[in-house]
C-alpha cells in the first residue's frame, strides 16, 4: 500500500504577501531527469515568463535542474499557491504533450522561503544559478543552458 501523501500539511501556516520575495523549489514526479533535454526546460521557462508578462510576478532569478526548479521572484498579484499551481499545470501539460505522455508531471506541493528584505538578493541569485556548477553538471555557470537572473 502506498504511503499517504501529506502535501496538504505543507500549506499549514502558509500565506501569500504581495511585494514579498519568494524562493520556490518544485520537483519533477519521481525525480525523472526530464530537463536534461533543455528544449523541455524552455517550455517551463515560457510559462514562468508568461506569469511575469501578465504582472503576476517580477522574476529575479531561476535555474532548471535536470529534475527540479529553483525560482526567485517577487509576488505582485494573486496568491503564491495559485501561481505555482498555474505554472506547474501549464508546463506539465505542454511537456507531457511534447513527450507523448499523459498524467501528472510534477510532484505534489512545493517548498517556499519568504526572503527577508534585508537579505542580499544578488547573493540568493548567485547561489541559485550556481546549482549546476555545484552539482558537477558544468565547469562554468555560463555553460548551462537553463538559468537566468535579472543581474546577468
Amino acid at each position: 500500500m502506498p504511503a499517504k501523501v501529506h502535501s496538504h500539511s505543507l500549506r499549514t501556516g502558509r500565506f501569500s504577501q504581495h511585494g514579498r520575495i519568494y524562493l520556490v523549489t518544485f520537483k519533477v514526479l519521481y525525480r525523472r531527469r526530464v530537463f536534461e533535454d533543455w528544449r523541455l526546460g524552455r517550455m517551463l521557462v515560457g510559462e514562468m515568463r508568461q506569469a511575469s508578462k501578465e504582472g503576476l510576478i517580477g522574476y529575479l532569478a531561476w535555474v532548471i535542474m535536470p529534475d527540479h526548479v529553483h525560482w526567485l521572484f517577487e509576488l505582485k498579484h494573486g496568491s503564491l499557491a495559485s501561481l505555482i499551481r498555474r505554472v506547474k499545470s501549464r508546463s506539465g501539460i505542454a511537456i507531457n504533450k511534447a513527450q507523448g505522455r499523459e498524467g501528472r508531471f510534477w510532484q505534489l506541493g512545493y517548498h517556499d522561503i519568504a526572503v527577508r528584505y534585508d537579505d542580499d538578493l544578488k547573493e540568493f541569485a548567485r547561489y541559485i544559478v550556481a546549482n549546476p556548477l555545484r552539482a558537477g553538471l558544468v565547469r562554468r555557470v555560463g555553460d548551462y543552458p537553463l538559468w537566468d537572473a535579472v543581474w546577468h
